[in-house]
């Protein structure tokens, strides 16, 4: 293995959290995928290193079964939001529980994730696996509002 200093941004990155930054292994000791960390970090440099130079995975997912875009929007990076649709990644995507990203953004009232989700085209129809929508569990106002304007098929423009 090559001496730190020698070590790109990136792979400094992969590195010091715990992946091989020469090899094509995306996950770590601990089981997390290096695609899902950036996002949560909110890293969109490191995110783009992925997609782009390392053609990671995107279709992987955490322990909890929430793929990268989840993280995204955990790290409310609008930024990392962008690159994973732009690099294809499934908007709609349902975890074991049925809980889509932007179920997950309403329910955690981040109404700026929540519009730019929308706004690519994720569906707002879609529920739980307990039948809730991302309307239903709306955190906060902004959320609340967002999705029913969409519903009354308001433009939010």
């Amino acid at each position: 293995m090559r001496e730190e200093a020698k070590l790109t941004p990136f792979e400094q990155w992969l590195e010091q959290r715990g992946f091989a930054p020469l090899s094509e292994v995306t996950v770590n000791g601990c089981g997390e995928h290096a695609v899902i960390l950036a996002a949560r970090e909110g890293r969109s440099d490191v995110l783009a290193y992925l997609i782009r130079e390392r053609g990671v995975d995107l279709g992987v997912c955490d322990a909890y079964g929430n793929n990268a875009l989840w993280a995204a929007c955990f790290a409310e990076s609008a930024e990392c939001v962008a690159l994973l649709l732009q690099a294809g990644i499934d908007i709609d995507y349902q975890n074991p529980s049925g809980s889509t990203a932007l179920i997950y953004a309403a329910s955690a009232g981040k109404h700026a994730i929540v519009a730019q989700l929308l706004a690519a085209g994720a569906n707002w129809r879609l529920t739980t696996a307990d039948d809730f929508s991302a309307l239903d569990l709306a955190a906060n106002r902004q959320c609340l509002q967002i999705l029913r304007d969409l519903s009354r098929g308001v433009r939010a423009d």
